[in-house]
């Protein structure tokens, strides 16, 4: 029984805001912290492995 561990990205609500409004200040805070977020990082390559 294999659990997969569900990321805080996929259902954070300032991704959200910034993926429905890619223009707005939210938008802007939201990439920029893709850049720097470890957790992020993680989901990325989590979505990346094969399953």
């Amino acid at each position: 029984m294999s659990e997969t561990k569900q990321h805080p990205c996929e259902t954070c609500k300032l991704r959200a805001e910034a993926e429905a409004n890619p223009k707005t200040f939210k938008a802007r805070l939201w990439r920029w912290h893709t850049k720097i977020c470890p957790g992020w990082k993680s989901y990325q390559r989590s979505l990346a492995q094969p399953k």
